[in-house]
This record gives structure tokens, sequence and C-alpha cells, in this order.
């Protein structure tokens, strides 16, 4: 069950704004740049991400109706910044919990236990 939609809506105007310059480079995290599907407007958003071989995993703690999946879907990829170093991504691809889970950090699924979050998206590095 995705985290409530107020606190999206407080990280977006807030936390947001203030962990952008810092989740470029802290680990497990990265900043989604994606293009508006409406306003053609390019986004920045963080969040915390797992870099694999050939994929990027991100736990979709407030579901995955989120805007910065979706303008991903409609424009078929974007980048995510990680470590300082920008990335290309393709089109995003839903997973199942279980493979989900299994591409975290055994630390990192305990809370993602605790707050029931078990959607998962997969980034194919391009």
């Amino acid at each position: 069950m995705p985290l409530p939609a107020g606190l999206a809506r407080f990280n977006r105007r807030v936390t947001n704004r203030v962990t952008t310059p810092f989740a470029r480079r802290l680990p497990w995290f990265g900043v989604v740049r994606h293009v508006g599907r409406r306003t053609g407007t390019v986004y920045e958003t963080p969040l915390m991400c797992w870099v694999g071989d050939t994929a990027v995993t991100i736990a979709l703690t407030y579901g995955s109706e989120v805007d910065w999946l979706k303008n991903l879907f409609a424009s078929g990829g974007g980048e995510i910044v990680v470590g300082g170093k920008p990335i290309a991504i393709g089109m995003p691809i839903l997973l199942e919990a279980s493979e989900g889970r299994s591409r975290v950090p055994a630390v990192v699924r305990g809370g993602l236990v605790l707050v029931d979050s078990d959607e998962f998206v997969e980034l194919p590095i391009r």
C-alpha cells in the first residue's frame, strides 16, 4: 500500500527542494530527470535507487501513479543522476514485489515492509 498522497505533496513542495542537491551524490539515492507530459518542463525528483549492471531499481513507496513515473512512461525514458554521474534510462518496467525486494539491500527491505511498500520499477540502463 502506498504512502499517503498528502505526504507525497509535502515532499514534492518542500523536502525534494532541500534534498535534490544531496541526492545526486549520496549512496542509495539518485535524481530522476523527466519531462512533463503536459507541460514539457524538465523536472528533477530525488529518490532512493539501486544501480545494477543493466538497470536501476526503485521502490515505489508512493505507488505507481506518481508523476515522475508517468512522465518516464510517456517519454520512453529519461535520465537519472547517481553518484554525480548521469545515466540514460529506458522505458520503465514494473516488477513483481518479490523480484523488486530481491534487488534492494536487506536493511532497506525491512523499512519497506514497515511502510507496507510492495511496488517496484526497473529502469533499464541505455
